[in-house]
């Protein structure tokens, strides 16, 4: 089963224009792979293969990070289960907390070249 953090941002101004959905579209992407990124740093590691798992997904404004093993979801609840240093559960919710402000903020930058184009 797998864990995952969904994200997508729905904007008024995107439905009139196609270059309005590709920023918003660029913007997305690049803020789920910020927290890939961050969440490939403390994912819980033995053999390397959660963390070789954690993948982006999107389709237009709406997409999610994901950890694809039938332990992941385990992995990122069990608060018990002893780590290597820097290692932890909650691997996606840490990162996504900590960098929630980051995350807006790599969405933002195409949205407003856009608005200033």
């Amino acid at each position: 089963m797998s864990q995952y953090v969904r994200m997508s941002w729905q904007g008024g101004r995107l439905g009139a224009s196609t270059r309005g959905r590709a920023a918003a579209e660029e913007g997305l992407q690049k803020s789920l792979e910020h927290l890939l990124t961050e969440a490939r740093k403390i994912v819980p590691l033995d053999e390397g293969t959660l963390e070789r798992s954690g993948r982006v997904v999107r389709a237009g404004v709406n997409g999610f990070v994901t950890f694809d093993t039938v332990y992941a979801r385990r992995q990122h609840e069990e608060l018990t289960w002893k780590h290597l240093p820097g290692r932890s559960a909650k691997y996606l919710e840490i990162p996504f907390n900590r960098d929630r402000d980051v995350m807006l903020r790599l969405m933002a930058v195409p949205l407003r070249r856009w608005l200033r184009g």
